[in-house]
């Protein structure tokens, strides 16, 4: 037997993997939270360059997000998003104004008045007025009497300063975004990570429930949060966790009135458990209306709110939002033949929107009741055809869709949109609230500079690699 002449020495095989990835974009998400809220502060002071920080900051967060994608394991996105938070909670408010609007709609209730029928205009004092945002001042609060009696306690609690004021409400903020970390991942039907990562971490939780300091957080986590429980007590079922639920629901809906849509949705959940049927249907629906209806009334009258709100639930359709679809043919139109004819074009699509509302929730129950789609999938269906085809669009009204959308939906091309669609929103308005028509260009230098900036670093982080020797 012939032994070989030659040996064939084999060089390591060498592999480039990816360095520490989800680490690095932590802590570029929390770099980029930090730029933010100097960038804001330092705006506030009147420097040059702080509005292009402000934006720069925003994209990174944003950036950081998008790259990390839902591959973590959900423990590491919780402490992901309380890193990004953390610098947030500092921050002015971001985004919007509408948190100076709670501080004067709380003095005019601690003022004895019904803040659902008189503006701050008449209610507040001076210095509180001149705080808000021109469109609201002679405008209503058109909030539900739980967050009316919430602005009341704020107000009597800090004596109007504003300061303080804006610390209690983004404590409140922050607990209603804590009442939806922990119902997302209960309702999600597919992976608990990418609902985390779709429907917590996203930049419009962090700018406009944490940094806006919007009352959507309250209202969201407690809608969530009640529908976690009630389906979870239909299950055994558990009539007295049942109630809770449905209780805690209605109470988001004291908040916006847009959370009575889970109400719709956990109604026909008992509908099945009893049976399913248009009869039982019928009859797990009045026992919806009828338990929002008692809420109300004890939360009116508990808290001293009184029944102002209900003459107060169309205020927010007065202003024509731009982002509206319904809005749209009147802008066109008004452009082209005029003004009136522009108003008189926003009012027949608005109705129309309302009509195409109400045919959407009739088909997404009806194929709720028929076992077609999950109680997830309907609200989240739902919710988003109220907020397409509503009179009012806001960035921040997405995530009434998002959320319960990342609960269910599963790793495809429609999950993709509707990440795209968030990190579209997250940057279409200006971080820094306030009116900008006579700053355009600086605005548009602004964000030619943040978005070098975000850029640059993306680059980098594209060229971030380790080579790891493989024998």
């Amino acid at each position: 037997m012939q032994l070989p002449t030659t040996i064939e020495v084999r060089k390591p095989a060498t592999a480039t993997i990816a360095s520490p990835r989800p680490e690095v974009l932590r802590w570029t998400g929390f770099g980029g939270a930090a730029l933010l809220t100097a960038g804001a502060w330092a705006t506030r002071a009147g420097a040059d360059m702080a509005l292009a920080a402000a934006i720069a900051g925003a994209g990174l967060v944003v950036l950081a997000w998008a790259m990390i994608g839902p591959r973590p394991d959900a423990r590491w996105l919780r402490r992901t998003l309380a890193c990004w938070c953390a610098p947030l909670v500092l921050a002015p408010p971001l985004f919007s104004l509408d948190v100076f609007s709670y501080l004067a709609q709380g003095e005019v209730a601690a003022n004895g008045l019904d803040p659902n029928v008189v503006s701050p205009a008449v209610g507040a004092s001076a210095e509180a007025v001149e705080r808000v945002g021109v469109y609201w001042r002679d405008t209503p609060s058109p909030y539900g009497p739980l967050f009316t009696t919430v602005e009341r306690a704020i107000a009597q609690v800090t004596g109007g300063d504003p300061i303080a004021g804006i610390v209690l409400y983004r404590l409140v903020a922050v607990l209603g975004l804590l009442l939806v970390v922990w119902a997302v991942p209960r309702l999600t039907e597919k992976s608990e990570s990418a609902a985390l990562w779709l429907g917590v971490l996203n930049p419009l939780v962090l700018w406009h429930l944490v940094g806006g300091v919007h009352n959507d957080a309250l209202m969201l986590g407690l809608m969530l949060s009640g529908t976690v429980i009630a389906l979870q007590a239909l299950k055994e079922p558990k009539w007295w966790q049942f109630t809770a639920g449905v209780v805690l629901i209605a109470l988001g809906a004291q908040v916006k009135l847009p959370a009575l849509v889970a109400l719709a949705v956990v109604g026909t959940a008992l509908a099945l458990r009893l049976g399913g049927g248009l009869g039982r249907f019928t009859l797990a629906g009045l026992a919806m209306v009828a338990a929002a209806v008692v809420t109300s009334v004890v939360t009116s009258l508990v808290g001293g709110a009184g029944f102002g709100w209900v003459q107060a639930l169309g205020t927010p359709s007065k202003i024509a939002s731009w982002m509206a679809p319904t809005n749209w043919p009147g802008f066109l139109a008004g452009a082209v033949f005029g003004p009136e004819i522009g108003q008189a074009m926003i009012s027949s699509a608005r109705i129309a929107g309302l009509v195409l509302i109400l045919c959407g929730v009739v088909v997404v129950l009806d194929r709720q009741l028929r076992g077609r789609v999950s109680e997830v999938t309907a609200l989240g269906l739902m919710m988003s055809v109220i907020v397409v085809l509503g009179p009012v669009v806001q960035p921040w009204y997405l995530l009434w869709a998002v959320l319960p959308l990342a609960a269910c939906l599963p790793v495809g091309p429609w999950r993709t949109r509707v990440a795209a669609l968030v990190g579209v929103f997250a940057l279409l308005v200006p971080p820094l609230a306030g009116n900008f028509a006579g700053r355009v260009p600086q605005l548009a230098l602004a964000y030619a500079l943040g978005i070098a900036v975000v850029a640059g670093v993306y680059l980098v982080l594209r060229r971030t690699r380790v080579t790891v020797e493989q024998g």
